[in-house]
């Protein structure tokens, strides 16, 4: 069974920093691009950031490029975000997903599998 599981998140001051945690299993970890989204209330789900297992090439939407970064254990099938100089802007639930090694973007129809999200509260 496929499954990715989040954590990680909580609430934060503005300009705080959180570090995201995605455990995966259930499929070849190494075969795959792991995506990093998120979802305000009220918005439409998007691209945070990616990172392929097998070659460890990252790309990051520009609204968090400089702040965040995307890393992978490929030995514990985990992937993390690291979120940096926290914006109340940045706060949303936030979810892994897991899409075919060939996807190299966070567009979120790529992606086959998805975590439960963990939610990320950033305060004045």
């Amino acid at each position: 069974e496929v499954q990715l599981v989040e954590s990680g998140g909580g609430l934060v001051q503005a300009g705080g920093s959180l570090r995201l945690s995605c455990a995966a299993s259930g499929f070849t970890f190494d075969d795959r691009t792991i995506g990093w989204f998120r979802q305000a209330p009220g918005k439409e789900r998007e691209g945070v950031a990616c990172i392929s297992s097998s070659d460890g090439s990252t790309y990051y939407e520009a609204v968090v490029k400089g702040r965040f970064t995307i890393s992978s254990d490929n030995a514990n099938n985990t992937v993390y975000l690291q979120l940096n100089s926290l914006e109340p802007e940045d706060t949303a639930v936030y979810y892994c997903a897991a899409g075919p090694s060939i996807v190299v973007v966070t567009i979120p129809k790529f992606y086959d599998y998805w975590g439960q999200g963990t939610q990320v509260t950033v305060s004045t």
